[in-house]
This record gives structure tokens, C-alpha cells and sequence, in this order.
């Protein structure tokens, strides 16, 4: 009902604000929809890619962005942008019911650290495999994110070794829950959005996270140990515009969003990298305490990841998609990356 009543507010403040502030002859206005406050490292970058836009294209275009969840839902954006609730947002596939392959991808990227890395990867996967971006029909992509290693935050009860996770409910991606689980933990995926009021009335014990959402979402706030264990993370699509909206648009228009992938891309390793550093200085202040593994635990998490992955892979054949395939091809780039090598990126692969 509330979201209801906001989304029809937020409407109202469209067509509101369009009789009321015309537009310079020429002049294009596009929506841009967030969950995320102004102030979140995510949005930083947005807003440095809305200025290039501006920029670039002389005022011709102009992004108008609808902070804070106004616009679009966690788990069903893909859908709203497809119908032009926004123009223009951040997508999260990897929570969308229908996007199995999304939901699952982001498990085949283990050991890759670097967030150019994980874009990078992601970029040769798609062009090799048509069912990456598959998911996202209807919808033309703008950017694709990486992120920040996860650790794991708690509330009440540090984890020293992995014997630790039995027992604690924490959010994780869908990606990552089998292995949890066989560590005895109880995985629950929900968005990043939810994650504060679960911890804060103790509905979830704690969540995987990177060190930069103890500031970036105040998760300090509720949480007290932070567990340095590494767990995987890949890249996946982050932004969009409906398909419809990118046919509409000009050859010039297309070609200035076209160049703005990149721009957008390292405008958020920019604000990643130094939410990172924010995170774990703010964790120091606010007498977060850092917990480090063993090495012995890493390398065991590490293979129980990798072996999942395959897994969860082959699982994918029930949707017609050869997840192994996939898997394997992202295990080859990031083997030869960590070799000193670069990927070399094929196209032609089946789906």
C-alpha cells in the first residue's frame, strides 16, 4: 500500500514537473530510478555518468534521477524498466525469480579479486554466450558492475573458523547459499535494501558483505564481527534502459550511451575503491572487530566454492542453458589472468 501510494506520488511529481518546467526546444529528459540514496557509493557513480551524459551530449539529454526506491522495486526492476515505470536503472538480476542463469553466474568467478577483473570476464562471457544477457530481453544494457570481495558482518557472534557459520542465519546471493549451508549455516537471499532492519531486529544474524557496506548502508550499525573470509563474487549486468526507449533514440544518442558504458564502469571502481577504504576505516572507528581465518579454512571454502559452481552449472540444463560450459570458459580467463596472461575473448559459443 505504501509503495503504492509512492509510486503514484512519484507519477504525479513526472507529469507535475514536466507542465511545469518546459524543456529547451530539442532537449530530451530521461528518468533515472535507484533504491539507493543520493549519497551511496552507487549513486556517485550514477550521478558522474548523468554529468558525462549532460556533457557529452552538449544539455541535449538530460537524466532526472528518482532516489531512495521511489520508482523501482528490489526484486522486479527488470520488469518495471521494461514498461517504462523509469527510463532509466539499476537492475539486480541476480534477485529476479526468472533470471536463473543471473542468480547463479556470479558463483563462477572464484579467484578473480580486482573489480575490473570480474567486468572484464563478464564482458568475454556474454560475448561468447547469447543466454548471459539473455535474461535481460527486453531491456539494452548501459553498464555492468563488479563489486568489492565479500566478507561476512554479524550481530552477535564472531566467525574464527568455519565451524563457526553452523547455526547463523545470513543473507547471501543464491550463488553462495549451498556452500553455507554445508558449513551449517541457514542462507537467506533478500536485497541489500532489506538487509539493515533483518539485522537490526535480529531476524538474520548477519549478511555476506564487502567491508564497504559497514559505512555505505551503515551496517556497523547493526553488526559487530567481521570475518575477513573471501567469498567469490562476479560481475552482472547493473544498468539499463527498456529496449523499446533505445530504438527511439537517435544514431547519435545511441553512440553517446554507447561510450558512456565505460564511463559509468569507472566511475563505480572509482567509488568502490575508495568505499572500501571508507568501510574499513569507519569499522576501526566504530570498534568493529576484524576477524581473520585461517588459511587452511580459505583454501577448504575455496574448493567446496569452485566444485558448487560446477554444480550449479550443470543445474542449469533444465532451462536449456549449458551452465558447465559457461562455468568452465569463466574458470579458463580467470586461470589466465592470475597466470600473468590476458583473456582472450571468443564469440561464436552456444548458448
Amino acid at each position: 500500500m505504501m509503495r503504492a501510494a509512492a509510486l503514484l506520488l512519484a507519477v504525479l511529481g513526472l507529469m507535475l514537473g514536466g507542465c511545469s518546467k518546459p524543456l529547451p526546444p530539442g532537449t530530451i529528459e530521461l528518468t533515472y530510478a535507484s533504491p539507493y540514496a543520493a549519497t551511496h557509493t552507487f549513486s556517485r557513480a550514477d550521478i558522474t555518468w548523468m554529468k558525462w551524459i549532460e556533457a557529452e551530449s552538449h544539455g541535449h539529454i538530460r537524466i532526472k534521477p528518482y532516489w531512495g526506491g521511489v520508482l523501482l522495486s528490489s526484486n522486479e526492476n527488470m520488469l518495471e524498466i521494461r514498461h517504462g515505470v523509469a527510463d532509466i536503472g539499476m537492475i539486480t538480476p541476480m534477485y529476479a525469480r526468472s533470471a536463473h542463469l543471473q542468480r547463479i553466474q556470479p558463483s563462477f568467478y572464484s579467484g578473480i579479486r580486482s573489480i575490473p577483473d570480474q567486468v572484464a570476464v563478464y564482458k568475454c562471457l556474454a560475448a561468447a554466450f547469447p543466454a548471459m544477457n539473455a535474461e535481460a530481453n527486453g531491456l539494452h544494457l548501459l553498464a555492468i558492475q563488479g563489486g568489492n570481495v565479500p566478507g561476512i558482518l554479524t550481530r552477535k557472534r564472531p566467525i574464527r573458523t568455519l565451524a563457526d557459520l553452523k547455526g547463523l542465519r545470513l543473507r547471501a546471493q543464491e550463488d553462495t547459499a549451498d556452500v553455507l549451508r554445508a558449513f551449517g549455516a541457514d542462507p537467506v537471499n533478500m536485497s541489500m535494501a532489506e538487509v539493515y532492519p533483518a539485522m537490526a531486529k535480529g531476524v538474520i544474524d548477519g549478511v555476506v558483505a564487502p567491508a564497504d557496506s559497514l559505512k555505505a548502508v551503515h551496517l556497523a550499525d547493526v553488526g559487530r564481527y567481521f570475518s575477513t573470509l573471501k567469498v567469490p563474487r562476479g560481475a552482472y549486468p547493473g544498468r539499463a534502459m527498456s529496449q523499446a526507449l533505445w530504438e527511439r533514440l537517435s544514431p547519435v544518442d545511441r553512440d553517446i550511451f554507447t561510450r558512456g558504458e565505460l564511463v559509468w564502469e569507472q566511475a563505480m571502481n572509482s567509488e568502490l575503491d575508495a568505499a572500501l577504504t571508507a568501510g574499513e576505516r569507519y569499522a576501526r572507528s566504530e570498534k568493529i572487530e576484524i576477524v581473520p581465518l585461517p588459511a587452511a579454512d580459505q583454501a577448504r571454502f575455496d574448493a567446496l566454492y569452485s566444485a558448487n559452481a560446477f554444480r550449479l552449472g550443470r543445474g542449469l540444463k533444465a532451462y536449456g542453458i549449458d551452465g558447465e560450459a559457461i562455468a568452465r570458459r569463466a574458470a579458463e580467463l580467470i586461470a589466465a589472468r592470475k597466470g600473468g596472461g590476458t583473456m582472450t575473448c571468443e564469440t561464436g559459443r552456444p548458448s
